[in-house]
């Protein structure tokens, strides 16, 4: 898991902000004992798991010390554990576990998911969403400038090939843990402001690792590299704005 800068995640805060919601709004859980958001970040979408459930037990899970000040700050009321999201694990049974845009940084979801489904409680309840944009430009021109300067030596290791797997996959990790698991994409058609906004975009979630690892001048050149694709890739609108279609996968599974 990369170090994270909450000030940039959060400059697109709205866009991300919208699939969480979705992924919220589907699941079939009235009364939870205890919910666990894994991989919770600064806590901006706990704080609508905890005005869902107000009586319910509320865990934030996340290895991010910037992020936990930013959420223990916001939500007291909620228990935020500084962890591993790898390797953490609750100490008995729980009734949802909910994660936005966390498990792609995993590897090995083939077991992963399937420990996950064994945390529940009968009838709990497992929600997730990944981004699954990574035949786009916007991440496709990553691995483009990462092999293309004399940076190439430190970035090769850190590439990786797309950390999640087609809907398909999920089905067959999920299915003998769970009757019907419920399994969909959706592709938003984020609507950006600014000078190439979509490297602001990308800087605060999958070209952090890559832009951590660099030491200047390579990181201020690595950088530019990648924005000058970028620019060729998402033009501006004739109003300025620029189009940014992003797909992301949803699946929520009752156990």
């Amino acid at each position: 898991m990369p170090v994270w800068d909450p000030s940039q995640y959060l400059k697109f805060a709205d866009h991300r902000l919208r699939p969480a919601l979705d992924l919220l709004a589907r699941i079939p859980a009235e009364r939870p004992g205890t919910v666990v958001d894994l991989g919770c970040g600064a806590g901006n979408v706990t704080r609508h798991l905890r005005r869902r459930w107000p009586e319910a037990r509320i865990i934030g899970v996340d290895n991010s010390p910037q992020m936990m000040v930013k959420a223990r700050a916001a939500m007291p009321d909620v228990a935020w554990i500084e962890a591993d999201i790898a390797t953490w694990e609750p100490e008995g049974p729980v009734d949802v576990i909910y994660s936005n845009a966390a498990l792609h940084w995993l590897a090995d979801h083939n077991s992963l998911f399937p420990k996950l489904m064994g945390w529940l409680a009968p009838e709990g309840v497992l929600a997730v969403q990944m981004p699954r944009n990574y035949e786009a430009a916007s991440h496709t021109r990553i691995l483009d400038a990462a092999l293309a300067g004399p940076w190439r030596p430190v970035l090769e290791p850190l590439l990786r090939p797309s950390p999640v797997a087609a809907p398909e996959a999920y089905y067959r990790f999920l299915a003998a843990h769970a009757e019907h698991p419920d399994i969909w994409e959706t592709v938003y058609m984020q609507v950006l402001t600014g000078e190439n906004p979509v490297v602001e975009f990308t800087k605060g979630s999958a070209l952090k690792p890559l832009l951590d690892a660099l030491d200047e001048p390579h990181r201020s050149a690595f950088e530019a590299a990648y924005a000058e694709m970028i620019a060729s890739a998402y033009l501006p609108e004739k109003d300025g704005r620029t189009l940014f279609p992003f797909r992301r996968l949803f699946m929520v599974v009752q156990k």
